[in-house]
């Protein structure tokens, strides 16, 4: 289904988007980012912290090494109570899914996962590759609730076409 390389080159896209939001957002006042804009999570930065509550809920699923996020989905909008909390978070959140992905080899990816979901309410166990798929599927599908949120608030709002990224974007 997918490849460690799909991965990698998903792990760099996710950080680069992030490192894009944190810095277009920088200056942008709490109040704003707090504000409910009536999307899923309401804000943007209940949106924000929702995706990094999410990564860890499935890096602590993929790797052991990883410690699972406090509450639940309803909290995981409060994560982090500020940008620049969120920011330090998401940054070492992102190193953490690139070392991941590095160290991910082809057989791990051809097996099964097995773990209780609290959204569901019972056990699953699907593909590795379907979960691991699933994970950053779910970070572009809410990143682009805060690229429409960023646009109607007329802010300026991240590239986001994977074919743009920079080849080095350190």
């Amino acid at each position: 289904m997918i490849t460690p390389e799909y991965c990698r080159l998903m792990a760099r896209y996710n950080a680069w988007q992030n490192r894009q939001l944190a810095r277009l957002l920088r200056d942008v006042p709490l109040d704003d980012l707090k504000a409910d804009q009536g999307a899923f999570f309401g804000s943007i930065l209940g949106t924000l912290n929702h995706v990094l509550w999410a990564d860890r809920m499935w890096m602590s699923r993929f790797d052991a090494g990883f410690a699972k996020p406090e509450g639940g989905i309803r909290e995981s909008v409060d994560l982090c109570p500020t940008l620049g909390v969120w920011d330090a978070e998401r940054f070492a959140m992102d190193g953490s899914i690139a070392a991941w992905a590095d160290r991910l080899g082809a057989i791990r990816l051809s097996g099964d996962l097995s773990w209780h979901s609290a959204a569901s309410g019972r056990d699953q166990s699907k593909p590795l590759a379907l979960c691991v798929v699933h994970m950053f599927n779910h970070q572009t599908h809410h990143r682009g609730q805060v690229h429409a949120m960023m646009t109607r608030a007329g802010l300026e709002a991240p590239v986001t076409d994977l074919f743009l990224m920079p080849e080095d974007d350190t």
